[in-house]
């Protein structure tokens, strides 16, 4: 690695010695692609360092080798895979320092959001690694008595992983664990904002025994180009992907010319939900959670705030001031509580959103403001009466902005939350279970988190309905994503 600034006085470590080149066949090499492509640290908008930059051939490349760990490594022992992926665990954990600030500098969330990220990446590799040895096939009788039916879950083949820069440690372990315990080799594309975080992971996967070519990682200006050539070679039998719907939909008409398996996390536009009977000081927890993990750049944030009008001004006014009193700064200083948004379009975007928004007649309660003058940074927001009809409340916002609307009745608020393309989670506060459960029920979402402001867990399943995604990732889901599912007819 070659850094263009100086070193941060927040950073226990030398970003230098972060591996900045491709890892196919468990080597290091040069891409072929052109020009090396720039890491921007998001608090100060400088280069940190520069990352190679694959072709074509250099993701073939990894497909092939990957090919050709599959049979040793869908043959290897599932408990000894298992311990491979536990031995992953440990070293993520014991390095969790130095990840938490890698995360931090490239991506530029706030110091302790990028711990508990790595603490949530690693459990992906703990959770896989048990579940390695219970993929269980199952015996019965069929029913006309003429043959026994077995069933068993075999390792799909050679994955391509395609993954975002909001959580550059914990979307790539997501599914690189369950690959690994299913006896899958794979190839990890992470995006050209966060590809460090990757490729130092990398070197983690080496030293705890991932034999070389199970697990290759490449970064590429071409994005287009190399995963459609991936996806149309007919060694690759799996796709997983997290991004953009839009993206989503491409990859998977591309996936169609070969009838690849594809799992898809993509946009959200999660509703919290808040009724008059909330408690109140729970439901403004739960809130900061949502809205502010990650400093809003994520799938399951909280995006559209609907809070019934008997408790809608004392939850906008708690809101505003907690949203008021974090502390905005570079991620990788201990103090800062929001960090700045991954690049200046994000901040540009929201930032004509919220104009968009007060031209249509929403207030602003608190922030609005782009803050300073280096990095990427948007004050915390708060809006009241933003109109249905706002982007705000229409898109994904991925940024530390709050729009409230007020609602009257439960089937009101259920219209509201329904009224989108998307479906990944939603967020529902209530003192009355029955009701909480209704509205639960009635929600078109993958998940919901009723009196919580988090729901993501490696053991349960996290995924979308509508135009969120397909599949599942985690829980005993997330490993049968990457299995065919056989039966074998047989008289005894």
């Amino acid at each position: 690695m070659t850094a263009d600034t100086q070193i941060s006085p927040h950073l226990s470590f030398d970003p230098a010695g972060v591996p900045d080149r491709l890892f196919i066949g468990g080597q290091w090499r040069q891409g072929r692609g052109g020009d090396d492509i720039d890491v921007i640290d998001p608090s100060t908008g400088t280069v940190i360092t520069r990352v190679a930059n694959a072709s074509v051939e250099d993701a073939l490349d990894a497909v092939t080798a990957a090919h050709n760990a599959l049979p040793a490594w869908a043959a290897t022992a599932p408990r000894r895979r298992s311990e491979i992926l536990r031995r992953c665990f440990e070293l993520m954990i014991e390095r969790k320092q130095m990840l938490a600030e890698l995360i931090s500098l490239e991506n530029g969330k706030a110091l302790g959001d990028a711990q508990g990220e790595v603490t949530y990446a690693a459990e992906f590799f703990r959770w896989f690694s048990e579940e390695a040895v219970r993929l269980n096939g199952d015996v019965s009788i069929a029913p006309s008595g003429a043959n026994r039916i077995l069933v068993q879950h075999q390792p799909i083949g050679v994955a391509v992983l395609v993954t975002p820069w909001n959580f550059p440690a914990a979307m790539a372990t997501r599914k690189i664990a369950p690959a690994l315990a299913a006896g899958c080799t794979c190839v990890l594309k992470p995006a050209t904002e966060t590809p460090l975080t990757a490729y130092a992971l990398a070197e983690i996967y080496r030293e705890a025994g991932v034999p070389d070519g199970v697990v290759n990682v490449i970064t590429t200006a071409q994005a287009g180009a190399t995963v459609s050539a991936m996806l149309h070679d007919p060694r690759v039998r799996k796709l997983s992907f997290t991004g953009s719907t839009e993206v989503g939909r491409r990859l998977l008409r591309e996936a169609s010319d070969t009838v690849i398996s594809c799992s898809m996390e993509l946009g959200g536009n999660a509703p919290f939900i808040v009724f008059d009977d909330a408690d109140l000081d729970a439901a403004l927890d739960g809130a900061m959670v949502a809205k502010m993990r990650n400093g809003g750049e994520a799938c399951t944030a909280a995006n559209r705030f609907y809070v019934q009008e008997g408790i809608a001004e004392a939850f906008s006014a708690g809101l505003v001031e907690r949203m008021k009193a974090l502390r905005v700064g570079p991620g990788y200083d201990p103090a800062t509580q929001c960090g700045p948004l991954i690049n200046r379009d994000a901040v540009t975007r929201i930032d004509n959103w919220v104009d968009e928004a007060v031209r249509a007649g929403a207030r602003v309660l608190t922030g609005g403001q782009t803050g300073r003058n280096a990095g990427y940074f948007l004050s915390p927001t708060v809006l009241a009466d933003v109109p249905a009809e706002a982007k705000l409340m229409r898109e994904e916002i991925f940024g530390p902005v709050a729009p409230i609307a007020v609602f009257k009745t439960e089937e009101e608020a259920i219209a509201l939350a329904n009224n989108t393309e998307y479906g990944l989670i939603a967020y529902v506060f209530t003192r009355d279970l029955a009701r909480g459960l209704r509205v639960s029920e009635k929600v078109e979402s993958g998940m919901v988190a009723l009196n919580r402001g988090l729901a993501s867990d490696p053991a349960a399943p996290f995924g979308g309905t509508k135009q969120s995604g397909l599949g599942r990732e985690g829980a005993h889901h997330g490993i049968l994503e990457f299995c065919e599912t056989k039966y074998i007819a047989v008289s005894w």
